[in-house]
């Protein structure tokens, strides 16, 4: 057991012999050529105000850098799973779930830094929930300070819509950058698709907990700092316009609708699902003109309608068994919004710009 500030890590093979003190928690943190984040956000895991014994788990996926050195020599009592492969954001965490012992997981972007305060709030409003469910923090800009979000509601296209009510708990999505689950919870929803490879892969995974009945809650307290796009790039507000890339875009529109496809209840689906579609295809049309780009239609739109319709079966597949255990359909549109969220970006921010 190593005590740095007031957290104590547990390290199962430095235990003493015979003893069983499984973590209270099991923070994974996905890492990919991340040498310049890793250290600053497992030092404020390490900073925590929190007694219970607590579990650090890090998924390095195939980095070029000096990523695994790095952790070995300035962090021994982290559990680090090295990869071989690179293979992405999904199946990181899935391994790391894999081999928790936590009561409770915390997903963590390795460019995250968690306030001082965090584990200990997200552990003591678990401790109180009757029943399991999905917690998130307040989400901070980590160059400006600024409040990002705490959560975010859902459009009825399943597109994220900021929530910076601390009045409104109840919510549509936790950001996967700092995501608290039970483990037995998160083992029931299956984890994350490891076909989804990166992104969105929060609004299915808290989709498919809100249509078994689970709660998806952000609480007003505490938080953690992000630097937006530090892992992956893109997705971040550069001088009031949206800064994005193809590959972000493609996979979370390809991802998005996958979680749609599978998660979106009956009756609804068969109303809302070809009208998303149909808005995609005219948004890629508009779009590509007005930016006379047409590899914005070929890589993002059109990638997204081929992947739909190639993978048609085993999409209705996967659908079949999550409908299957559906408690109240009326619980899946807790969090969700009517407001088209495209729609109100465009007219703030204008169109994005694609790199």
């Amino acid at each position: 057991m190593r005590t740095r500030g007031r957290l104590a890590v547990e390290n199962r093979a430095d235990s003493p012999a015979g003893a069983n003190v499984l973590p209270a928690c099991s923070v994974c943190i996905a890492n990919y050529n991340g040498i310049d984040l890793i250290g600053p956000c497992l030092d404020s895991v390490l900073a925590q105000d929190f007694s219970p014994p607590v579990e650090i788990i890090v998924h390095d996926d195939a980095s070029s850098d000096e990523s695994v050195s790095f952790i070995r020599k300035h962090y021994p009592g982290v559990k680090l799973i090295v990869s071989s492969e690179n293979v992405g954001f999904c199946i990181s965490n899935n391994k790391m779930a894999a081999q928790a012992s936590g009561e409770y997981l915390l997903l963590l972007n390795n460019d995250a830094a968690l306030r001082r305060d965090a584990l200990k709030t997200l552990h003591e409003f678990a401790s109180r929930q009757e029943a399991p469910g999905i917690l998130g923090l307040p989400q901070y800009d980590m160059r400006t300070g600024e409040l990002l979000d705490i959560g975010s509601r859902l459009d009825l296209f399943l597109n994220a819509v900021p929530n910076r009510s601390r009045q409104r708990q109840e919510v549509g999505q936790i950001m996967g950058a700092c995501l608290w689950v039970p483990r037995r919870l998160w083992h029931e929803l299956g984890g994350f698709p490891d076909w989804f490879g990166s992104l969105a892969e929060e609004t299915y995974l808290c989709c498919l907990a809100r249509l078994r009945g689970y709660s998806v809650t952000a609480l007003p307290a505490s938080g953690y700092d992000h630097l937006v796009g530090g892992s992956f790039g893109g997705g971040k507000l550069v001088q009031g316009r949206m800064r994005t890339t193809y590959r972000r875009r493609a996979l979370a529109e390809r991802n998005k609708s996958f979680a749609m496809f599978i998660c979106y209840p009956s009756p609804f689906f068969y109303a809302v699902f070809p009208i998303h579609i149909a808005l995609l295809a005219v948004e890629g049309a508009l779009v590509s003109c007005l930016k006379r780009d047409s590899t914005l239609w070929k890589t993002i739109y059109w990638n997204c309608i081929r992947e739909v319709w190639s993978n048609l079966r085993d999409l209705w597949r996967r659908r079949s068994e999550a409908q299957r255990d559906v408690k109240r359909r009326a619980d899946f549109f807790r969090g969700l919004t009517l407001v088209p969220y495209k729609l109100r970006m465009l007219v703030v921010h204008g169109l994005p710009g694609v790199e």
